[in-house]
């Protein structure tokens, strides 16, 4: 990792999860539940990116095989910026599993871990598994230092890789409107 990598990655820490959204307390996600379910809105659409690439990342998947984005292209892609320490987006995980069940066929969820080495995040998976989303590891958080996201962070692609909008912030991906957004990305496709 170059120095600069490093300070990034400091920086980061130190401004913690989810900075663009109304304060939450960060506590860790082992030991405490939110207090309430987060709106289905979560964080606001951010659609200033739309048309950028998908960053290269060099992922792999839990079995230790390449795993680049590049890879999932010919549908639409929800990835999903986590990481186990982070109380957001363990809340939002089940959500983001049973909008890719309600997808299935139409878009792709992928679950990207941030930083974490591939026994820590499968210990995390045995208690909490993901049954419909694919779960991959960033472990440089090449996609989170290339794009400047706090966690958790969602971008969707559209089918070509190309960004439609990113949300920063915990949201219910399995509610209407979550999965209405989601959607757009083949709409614009067909519609183009």
């Amino acid at each position: 990792m170059s120095s600069r990598s490093g300070v990034a990655l400091i920086l980061m820490l130190l401004a913690g999860c989810d900075r663009q959204s109304a304060p939450q307390p960060q506590a860790n996600a082992a030991a405490a539940a939110p207090a309430a379910p987060f709106p289905a809105e979560g964080g606001a659409i951010d659609r200033s990116h739309k048309g950028e690439a998908a960053p290269a990342a060099a992922l792999t998947g839990l079995d230790g095989k390449a795993a680049p984005l590049a890879g999932l292209r010919g549908k639409p892609v929800l990835v999903n910026l986590w990481a186990t320490w982070c109380a957001p987006c363990v809340a939002e995980m089940p959500t983001l599993d049973r909008a890719a069940a309600a997808l299935a066929g139409k878009a792709v969820v992928v679950a990207v871990n941030q930083g974490e080495t591939p026994d820590k995040v499968q210990a995390f998976l045995k208690d909490k598994p993901l049954a419909h989303a694919r779960t991959l590891l960033d472990p440089d958080m090449a996609i989170s230092l290339k794009l400047a996201a706090n966690l958790p962070t969602t971008i969707l692609y559209d089918a070509e890789g190309r960004e439609v909008w990113r949300s920063t912030g915990s949201r219910d991906w399995s509610a209407p409107a979550s999965l209405d957004l989601v959607r757009e990305a083949g709409r614009a496709a067909t519609a183009g």
